[in-house]
């Protein structure tokens, strides 16, 4: 009998049961394994993506910034056209205060909503090892 005849039929021996359940510990480390590196590497991707775009984020609000100060400069400059400069400082500050105010309460009721980063993939993954272990789920 050739190696390869060999190889053949000791991948179509059927194994018993008593080496089946012997198997299964070493298969069940081995899949809860492969389960916590498919989680990290999930919430590593997921938190990268999250710190490459606060950052971006951070740039943008700093350039925001800047052009949000030289429009109220040209708020307060236009409005002191016809009021004293000290009362258009005024108005100006008073809507940027409620402005500031409703926006705030928004991102308050946003971030009340929010969900916490999960590793939602692994974990549709580990309930279907469970329900296939169960014997209750389809092996992919």
């Amino acid at each position: 009998m050739s190696a390869s005849e060999r190889l053949s039929s000791e991948r179509t021996e059927r194994k018993s049961i008593f080496r089946l359940i012997g198997d299964l510990p070493g298969l069940l480390g081995e899949l809860i394994r492969g389960e916590i590196e498919s989680i990290k590497k999930e919430i590593i991707s997921k938190l990268i993506s999250v710190g490459v775009g606060v950052g971006l984020l951070v740039v943008a609000v700093g350039f925001l910034f800047f052009m949000l100060a030289s429009l109220v400069a040209a708020a307060i400059l236009g409005i002191a056209t016809a009021l004293p400069a000290w009362l258009a400082a005024l108005i100006v500050a008073g809507g940027l205060l409620i402005l500031g105010a409703i926006i705030g309460l928004i991102g308050v009721g946003q971030l009340k909503r929010g969900v916490p980063p999960a590793p939602t993939e692994s974990i549709e993954s580990i309930k279907k090892d469970v329900n296939v272990i169960k014997g209750t789920g389809k092996r992919d």
